[in-house]
């Protein structure tokens, strides 16, 4: 059965499992408000490397996995049914590049479970005082990457998996009840159709984003739906410098500023990767989100 979700009737104060959350309905259209901008803002880039937190049992030598050691066998268990049902899926659908299950962990996997210690460290330090009970959503889920494995390594939270194409919201739907996952929402939108709605707008503690648009785009897709006080955490590539200095201006106008730029242990080419932490100072303007697809055409 093909998803087709819109936000309008999704309530934040009502977090659904998969198997009752699917529903169709038409499309958002919301009105689109103006009101003054918010002013700009010196940014300032800090950088530094992300210690991994790990127990005994993540030095297992020669394993290139020890994010992954850190779970229970329960979420390994999931992590392997997730794999599976990827690379199954991957051969009628293309869901990602990478076609061994090594590679699928090493890549993908353990890229996104190398995010949680930089996003629990600015949390706990800007945020709040509790890291367990989080709303999260990710935008431009795709294959579930980094949302799902995040939803499995942090079964606390409530993730939303937001993805605008149907073929990938059915391999999400037949993943999330594969693996069993009852924190996990799953959303066929645009991020600016659901930065509209205000039953998601700014309703989100974290938003994150890995390989789905340049920060400029990103930051008008993801800040809207960040609660005043949350954050928005964007996984890149081994040198986002340029890239970062050139959404400055985007990152201020939607209410927030950078906080800061930690590097993480990849199997990339470049040993590293780097995630992009924004905090969300302010409320964003109502004319933001623009329009599906004026933010890629036009990035601010």
């Amino acid at each position: 059965m093909l998803i087709s979700l819109t936000a309008r009737a999704l309530s934040s104060s009502s977090f659904l499992s998969v198997g009752n959350f699917v529903k169709h309905l038409p499309t958002i259209n919301p009105s689109i408000l103006k009101l003054s901008l918010i002013p700009t803002r010196k940014t300032t880039l800090s950088l530094r490397r992300a210690s991994a937190s790990t127990d005994s049992s993540a030095a297992v030598g020669g394993t290139g996995i020890p994010h992954f050691q850190t779970l229970t066998s329960h979420q390994k268990h999931q992590i392997r049914l997730y794999i599976d049902s990827l690379l199954q899926w991957n051969q009628k659908m293309n869901l990602t590049a990478v076609k061994e299950e090594s590679e699928v962990m090493e890549r993908h996997v353990e890229d996104s479970l190398a995010i949680i210690d930089p996003i629990r460290n600015s949390y706990l330090s800007r945020c709040g005082s509790c890291f367990e009970d989080l709303s999260v959503v990710d935008v431009g889920s795709g294959a579930g990457l980094p949302g799902l494995v995040l939803a499995i390594a942090c079964p606390g939270w409530k993730v939303t998996l937001l993805e605008s194409m149907n073929k990938r919201c059915v391999f999400l739907e037949n993943a999330v009840e594969l693996i069993g996952l009852q924190n996990v929402r799953i959303v066929r939108d645009r991020a600016e159709n659901l930065g509209q709605n205000l039953n998601f707008r700014e309703g989100f503690d974290i938003a994150v984003a890995r390989a789905v648009a340049e920060m400029r785009v990103l930051a008008e897709y993801c800040l809207p739906l960040v609660r005043v006080g949350g954050l928005f955490v964007a996984a890149k590539g081994h040198d986002p410098q340029e890239e970062v200095a050139k959404a400055g201006r985007a990152i201020h106008l939607m209410g927030a500023s950078l906080l800061q730029t930690c590097f993480v242990e990849s199997h990339s080419k470049y040993g590293q990767r780097t995630a992009i932490i924004c905090l969300k100072d302010g409320p964003t303007p109502r004319k933001y989100p623009r329009a599906p697809g004026t933010p890629s055409k036009m990035p601010l």
